[in-house]
């Protein structure tokens, strides 16, 4: 059986998705990659995992560092698992590098270098945004580039964790309305 809920945040609505027991997604409304396969027997119904990413996520918007994490289980790639791993260990109110992901990948793999495009990729697949914190990794031009909720999404979590992010670019616009230009 496959579970949904909603939570309301101050950067809009979020869906949070379940297997019954472990949280498997955590999609903004909007975000790119979000799941328009979810599957039509699904039940929306407030589970017990559900209650701990609601506190989790409560604590988070009242500009808390939550100690734990809610009970997460992902299924992807080797590849896209272990750089999601390496997201769960960046610090609250602190920023990484793709590159910096790509040099632990590769590390990890004893291989010489990795590519970070790659681990962009593998960042913007990330199911459980905000809890596993791929908003926290910058370009290593210092640009809030590649957010799949959105750059003012990206700011506004990282603010809201106490970054400065006037130390840092914003991407080319495409579109010439963009407010944050």
């Amino acid at each position: 059986m496959f579970y949904t809920y909603y939570y309301t945040s101050p950067i809009g609505k979020i869906t949070l998705a379940s297997n019954g027991t472990h949280l498997t997604g955590l999609w903004m409304e909007g975000q790119k990659y979000f799941p328009s396969h979810l599957p039509a027997d699904k039940t929306t119904t407030l589970l017990s995992v559900f209650r701990q990413t609601q506190e989790w996520l409560d604590a988070y918007f009242k500009g808390e560092n939550p100690d734990y994490l809610p009970n997460i289980e992902l299924k992807d790639t080797p590849f896209r698992l272990a750089v999601w791993e390496i997201l769960k260990h960046i610090p609250y109110g602190e920023t990484v590098t793709y590159k910096d992901i790509a040099k632990e990948v590769a590390r990890q793999n004893n291989q010489q270098s990795m590519s970070a495009q790659a681990i962009g990729g593998a960042v913007g697949h990330n199911p459980v945004s905000i809890i596993i914190p791929c908003h926290r990794v910058i370009g290593s031009n210092g640009s809030l580039t590649g957010y799949a909720g959105g750059i003012e999404r990206k700011i506004a979590l990282l603010k809201l964790e106490g970054i400065d992010t006037g130390k840092f670019t914003l991407p080319p616009s495409k579109d010439t309305k963009n407010p944050l230009r």
